[in-house]
């Protein structure tokens, strides 16, 4: 008798990501936080409910933790914790660059521990025939090449959180002016999340695939291969 193998879990597409970490949010904190409907503080705390709760339930469907999910989670959670205390909004600034400032670090240095986070990349998203291109690159003596390819494209995307540190903290400091625990302030977090993407994501998006294409682009000159041939 044949065993049924589990169907994979799909990733979430972009518009459920849009929709509870941006939409949902925005209008809460925009429309809702005022003394007519949730108030300043229940409209906070309602607006953090959607993207913490999509992202647990995310982190459930996928059954792995994912090390990008897990860091947006604290981030959230460390907006509403500061904005629940009522500080002074110069410390969400801090935090807004802190957040992507840290992993750029991280990426920056992982070269140089046995976690490379490029390659660590390749392998989890299962985008290469890893063995099949280490094969290649061994041929034309290239091996050692590549590693130094995928330190570059660890600078540039590393360069691309340090990007994102930069804007997330001109953004907050240009937008955040109210004191926490009013309505004024509950707005300005609104407009902060829905410029969040166009402003810092999409930059950053921008980055990442600019990194990524200069290796693909290099793994065709160091194999004389199309790189079609190593996808999977």
């Amino acid at each position: 008798m044949s065993q049924s193998v589990p169907a994979e879990k799909k990733p979430q597409g972009l518009l459920p990501n849009l929709l509870f970490n941006i939409a949902i949010p925005v209008i809460i904190l925009s429309k809702f936080s005022t003394e007519a409907y949730l108030g300043p503080v229940w409209g906070l705390v309602v607006a953090l409910c959607f993207p913490i709760g999509y992202g647990l339930w995310e982190l459930k469907q996928s059954g792995k933790v994912n090390f990008f999910s897990v860091v947006g989670l604290i981030s959230v959670l460390l907006t509403g914790g500061m904005s629940l205390l009522q500080l002074d909004p110069k410390y969400i600034a801090i935090k807004e660059a802190a957040v992507p400032g840290i992993i750029g670090l991280l990426v920056w240095f992982s070269q140089h521990s046995k976690f490379h986070l490029i390659k660590a990349m390749l392998e989890n998203a299962q985008l290469l025939n890893m063995e099949k291109l280490q094969a290649a690159l061994a041929k034309t003596n290239n091996t050692e090449a590549f590693e130094q390819k995928m330190n570059v494209t660890n600078h540039l995307l590393a360069g691309s959180f340090f990007v994102s540190s930069l804007l997330n903290y001109l953004l907050a400091k240009w937008i955040l002016v109210s004191p926490p625990g009013t309505t004024a302030y509950n707005e300005e977090l609104g407009r902060m999340t829905a410029l969040s993407y166009p402003v810092i994501a999409l930059p950053s998006m921008v980055l990442m695939m600019a990194a990524l294409w200069y290796l693909f682009s290099q793994i065709g000159k160091l194999t004389g291969e199309d790189v079609e041939n190593f996808l999977k």
